[in-house]
Parts: structure tokens; C-alpha cells; sequence
């Protein structure tokens, strides 16, 4: 959590470097007297002002817009004031400092200053004042981040979903439903004689069914948000020669790694962040797998072999990738070919997590001969052939569901607490069922259900969850 809240703050508001327009915003309490010293006017709220921005000497450091916001109508829920100027650095530090130097002035007729403990902001400051003065709840605040992060248009609609309350309007009638069973538990708990023709009565069994409905069908949705905000990690592993770098290339549509017939080109890991569908997918090459004792595999390729099974270690999935032609060889080299290709699938099976998918593809069919794995997913990464499958079996891995209008964005901490509530009322549940339901225990389970499905808006959240949450914003927001 940050400290001293009640402290007014300021901060440049726009991206780093070079740009058109920046911003310098503050926020407090009693900012009026600060924006008459540096626009030298009063300021009519909610109405752009053009006109200089003063120095110490009366002098313009910049001409602009000016906007003051008055409590509590503002994002923060406090006076904000915004300047508007050219979007130089040096600009935007001057009038910075000019900000805190102002605030320090003391005031003639008061002897006081004009701003008292005016300080910077820290990352994310302003958005957790917006919070902690409902302004908005805590998964409207995550979704002005994400918005920033999106790396997608369809993350980006889906962000700005999020911010408009969608997902907390969902998270609330949840609350409704649980809020509501759970007062006709605790209030048959004040008469243990009638408690089972009073929940009978009262069709706790069919509130709770439809509760559980409802919950099933945020969820997915959530999920869908959760993959549309991090993506998945797809590893493309196989032995050299495989084309991997080809199709890193090939699924980027741009030559980033370097593609030649000698085994061991790629050393290192080549990674590119593509879009299928809207959906983010961190795609990875990695050095050819091979043992490293075999002869030719030098120093610098031993290290690019086991940077290449770090990367597999860590993977959401791993794109084992196959050269079809060597498959289908006859030879002395084609059988080493095979025997290498299964020592590999015996690794992974045993290093990777039962969860982690491996998909079987296999490249090169534009020079492989007709009829062998037929059933499998067969690709050209030369010729673009089966791309198009391979992309479509990526989604599908990746949990993708093609619903981009109806998803709204969502982390893995909402996905995990609706998790968590799901769980609670399958306990609940449990105890509905039985024939002597211990009513106790029932609203326990609710309580509980309420409780998770709170931190998803903040309503009930640790301290130190929020300051990691606004942490990882940028300063200015």
C-alpha cells in the first residue's frame, strides 16, 4: 500500500519521450489556489483553458490547457488538476517542478503554503485513489492497465468492457444471489424447528442451482478474458533441421530467425508475440534438440540445447515439430532420425507437467511422399500448407472459444477466487443434499463463497494484494 495518502500529488500523465501533446496532472485537496499561481487566472471547472503556463518570474514555460476538476466530481474523487502542453520531456519536467515549486510558496496572507507536502506520484497512485474514493472498483482499476497493456484489438475491446463495469455488474448480481441465500440460511438458523420446510419452502436447493448457473457462465467468460489478457507460452522444440525457425517465420509472417540447412543455426531462443483471433500467443524457437555429447555439437551449441529445454520447462505448450520426410526415410539415418525423435517425446514426458499439452506436428509435406501419418497435423512452413489448421489447433490448446463480443478482460486472481467460489457451492450443495443438512456449516460455506467473490472488486481485500496490484502501473495513472 502506498503511504501517506492524504498527501496531494503530481505527476507527468503521458508516455516517456518525445511526443506531440504531454501532460502534467496533480491531484488533492484545495488545488485551486495552485492552478490561479500557475495559469495566472481562475480556472472555470470542466472547461479547457488555453493560455501560459507561468515560471517562478511570470514568464511562460509553455502555452497549453489547462483543466481543473473539483472534488469530487474528477477520476480521483479529489480536486485533479491537468496541464496540457507540448509533449518534449524537458517541457513536461519543467512544469513538474514548477508544480511542486509552487505548491511550496508561502502564501502571504495565510503563511502557509500554498499546497502543503505536495510530492510525486508513485506507479498507480492516482488509480488507487480513484479506487480507495469508489470511483470505480478494483477490477475497473486492473482494466485501466490492461487497456494500456492490450497487445490485441479484441483485448483491448474486451479491456475497455471491463472498465465500463461489465464484469463488475456480473460480479455484483452474483453477489445479490449469494447475499440472498445466504440470509434465508442464517435466518433458519434462528429457527432450528422449522429449518427443513422452511428451505423447501423457500427453494433454497433451486436459489443455489441457478446461483451455480450464473457462476458457470461468468467464468467462462472470464477464462476467455483471462487468455486474451496473458496469452499462452508456445514452445516450437524438435531436433535440428526440423524447421522451427521456418515456422516461427512462417506463423510471424516475417523473417526474424535465420533459416539454414546447417544443423545448429539457432543458438538461442527467437521469441515473437503473434495474435490468432485476437488472442496473444508468445511463440518461442529453440535450438535443435540432440544429445550433447554427440560429435560436432560445440560449446555454445550445448548451451543453446539447454536454454532450449528451460524454455520447454517453462511452456504452456510445446509444438514438438517433426521433419515428415525423414520420418518416412528407410535408411541408417532415417532409423537414428526416429530413435532421436523418441528419446525426445520419453523427455518431455517425463520433464513437462501432465497438464502442459504437446502437439505433434509434422513439417515438410510439401516434399514428403503420400500416405504416412495421415491422421496427424501435417504442415509446410515453405509453403503455408496447413497453417491455417495449425493456427486453429493452437486455439483450441490455448482454450480459446471464439466469443470475442461476449468476453470481458479478467486476471488469473479473478479466474482462481470465482474458482474458489465454485467450490464452496459445491460444499453447500453437498449439504443441501443430504437428508439432516447441517446448517452451520451451510452458511459457513456461503460466508466463504461471499468472501472470494468480494476480492474480486475489492470490497474485501488484503492490503498488501493492492499494492502489488498498483505497483505494476505506470506513473501518471
Amino acid at each position: 500500500m502506498f503511504i501517506h495518502q492524504e498527501d496531494p500529488i503530481a505527476a507527468i500523465a503521458s508516455a516517456p519521450g518525445r511526443g506531440a501533446v504531454g501532460m502534467v496532472r496533480v491531484s488533492g485537496q484545495g488545488l485551486a489556489p495552485l492552478a490561479r499561481i500557475l495559469t495566472g487566472r481562475d480556472l472555470v471547472p470542466r472547461v479547457a483553458s488555453y493560455g501560459p503556463f507561468l515560471d517562478l518570474n511570470g514568464q511562460a514555460i509553455d502555452r497549453g490547457l489547462a483543466l481543473f476538476f473539483p472534488a469530487p466530481h474528477s477520476f480521483t474523487g479529489e480536486d485533479v488538476l491537468e496541464l496540457q502542453a507540448h509533449g518534449g520531456p524537458v517541457v513536461l519536467q519543467l512544469l513538474l517542478q514548477r508544480c511542486l515549486q509552487a505548491a511550496a510558496q508561502i502564501e502571504p496572507q495565510t503563511g502557509r503554503p500554498v499546497l502543503a507536502f505536495l510530492r510525486p506520484a508513485q506507479p498507480g497512485e492516482f488509480t488507487q485513489r480513484a479506487f480507495l474514493n469508489d470511483k470505480i472498483d478494483l477490477a475497473q482499476a486492473e482494466a485501466i492497465a490492461d487497456l494500456i497493456d492490450a497487445s490485441t484489438e479484441t483485448a483491448a475491446r474486451s479491456a475497455a468492457r471491463s472498465l465500463s463495469g461489465e464484469f463488475s455488474q456480473e460480479i455484483q448480481a452474483l453477489l445479490e444471489l449469494l447475499i440472498r441465500l445466504r440470509m434465508l440460511i442464517e435466518a433458519t438458523l434462528d429457527f432450528p424447528e422449522e429449518d427443513i420446510d422452511f428451505i423447501e419452502q423457500a427453494d433454497a436447493r433451486g436459489q443455489l442451482e441457478r446461483l451455480q448457473q450464473r457462476l458457470a457462465s461468468v467464468m467462462q467468460r472470464a477464462q476467455q478474458g483471462a487468455i486474451l489478457r496473458e496469452g499462452i507460452k508456445v514452445v516450437i522444440a524438435g531436433q535440428p533441421n526440423a524447421g522451427k525457425s521456418s515456422l516461427l517465420n512462417a506463423l510471424a509472417g516475417a523473417e526474424l530467425a535465420i533459416v539454414t540447412p546447417i544443423a545448429g543455426t539457432t543458438r538461442d531462443k527467437v521469441s515473437q508475440l503473434i495474435q490468432i483471433e485476437g488472442v496473444p500467443l508468445h511463440v518461442v524457437d529453440t535450438a535443435g534438440l540432440r544429445d550433447p555429447q554427440e560429435p560436432g555439437v560445440d560449446e555454445v551449441e550445448k548451451i543453446g540445447i539447454a536454454r532450449a529445454w528451460a524454455e520447454i520447462g517453462t511452456a504452456d505448450a510445446v509444438l514438438f515439430l517433426h521433419d515428415l520426410p525423414r520420418h518416412q526415410g528407410q535408411d541408417e539415418s532415417a532409423r537414428v532420425y526416429r530413435t532421436a525423435d523418441e528419446a525426445i517425446a520419453q523427455l518431455l514426458a517425463r520433464q513437462l507437467p501432465a497438464a502442459t499439452p504437446v502437439l505433434q506436428v509434422w513439417n515438410k509435406m510439401d516434399s514428403a511422399a503420400p500416405g504416412a501419418h495421415e491422421q496427424a497435423l501435417q504442415i509446410s512452413a515453405k509453403t503455408g500448407q496447413g497453417l491455417a489448421e495449425l493456427r486453429s489447433e493452437l486455439l483450441r490448446i490455448a482454450g480459446w472459444q471464439s466469443q470475442p463480443e461476449g468476453v470481458f478482460m479478467a486476471r488469473q486472481r479473478h479466474v482462481q477466487a470465482l474458482h474458489a467460489v465454485q467450490a464452496q457451492l459445491h460444499l453447500a450443495q453437498a449439504q443441501l443434499r443430504s437428508s439432516a443438512p447441517a446448517l452451520d456449516l451451510l452458511a459457513e460455506d456461503l460466508r466463504q463463497a461471499q468472501t472470494a467473490l468480494s476480492q474480486i472488486t475489492g470490497e474485501f481485500t488484503p492490503d498488501d494484494l493492492l499494492g502489488e496490484i498498483f505497483s505494476k502501473f505506470c506513473i501518471g495513472k
